[in-house]
């Protein structure tokens, strides 16, 4: 309780480095909790893309049942799908109802003839999607195919870009929120340093003289954390509730549960006190011989 009170003391004297502190931990924080967030949602994206029907086989309307069986027979006579769907052309109209539904006008004008049945195939393998397609393409009565490899690897290699900018942002920040921290605390040790003397001479040990020092960059650390999350989640609730949402319309990437941001939040504060106690230790270790 006595370094509490002496934290809160030091803080209350200096309150401008306090600030400068906080606001740079919160702006590391925030940057964290970001691409924690886009983590997620990329995840999501990426799996919903990847449970989708990865080749979709169209048939020129009209198209014989038998033809259409023939085709399922011979993509499934590879032993590299995983399940093949029919969808017929009424199936096919359901879809396009459901997809069109605020758009009335679009509705009415489409009726089955002109919709055409489809195979939507899953590979067992990702990499045996293109002889899939290639061999579907062959088929009698195809019309076209339409390959979802390609959107699924552009997202991932976007995601994995994207991460590596994220971890090196978030590295230099660290860097310089560490060097902050430590330059704080030895300022003020520098200023104290006739108190701790007087500390020394009645007999107070070297951690009893370290710990407010210690517990003060924690402090920057763990509030800063919470301020740039929060800041991250009410932003999240903003955009996810207008823009981002329309955006995405059909994709389940919304909302975020709340149960992973306290998990964010939860894995921010322990390397949030890591962080602070890390910087603290190399101010005290180097001003407090």
């Amino acid at each position: 309780m006595i370094h509490i009170k002496t934290v809160a003391k030091y803080i209350r004297r200096s309150p401008y480095q306090a600030i400068a502190a906080t606001l740079i931990m919160s702006l590391t924080f925030l940057t964290i909790s970001v691409f924690a967030l886009i983590t997620i949602l990329s995840v999501r994206l990426i799996d919903y893309f990847e449970s989708r029907p990865q080749i979709s086989v169209f048939f020129e309307p009209g198209t014989p049942q038998e033809k259409i069986e023939a085709a399922r027979k011979t993509l499934e006579s590879t032993g590299k799908t995983s399940s093949i769907k029919f969808i017929s052309q009424e199936e096919a109209l359901a879809i396009y109802r459901e997809f069109n539904k605020d758009e009335p006008l679009l509705v009415e004008l489409v009726s089955a003839d002109i919709l055409p049945p489809s195979l939507d195939v899953k590979a067992e393998v990702v990499t045996d999607l293109p002889a899939l397609a290639d061999l579907a393409q062959k088929s009698e009565g195809v019309d076209r195919v339409i390959f979802q490899k390609d959107i699924v690897d552009t997202l991932s290699q976007w995601t994995n870009a994207f991460r590596q900018i994220g971890v090196a942002i978030i590295a230099v920040l660290l860097i310089v929120s560490i060097f902050v921290i430590l330059t704080i605390i030895g300022i003020k040790i520098t200023i104290r340093r006739g108190e701790i003397e007087i500390m020394k001479l009645i007999g107070a040990s070297d951690w009893f003289i370290r710990m407010p020092f210690i517990l003060e960059g924690i402090f920057y650390s763990v509030f800063g954390a919470f301020i740039g999350w929060s800041v991250s989640y009410i932003a999240l609730l903003i955009f996810a509730s207008s823009g981002l949402q329309s955006f995405f319309s059909g994709v389940p990437i919304f909302p975020i549960e709340p149960i992973y941001m306290i998990a964010v939040l939860g894995i921010e504060l322990f390397a949030a006190i890591l962080l602070g106690a890390f910087a603290s230790f190399l101010a005290v270790f180097r001003y407090l011989k």
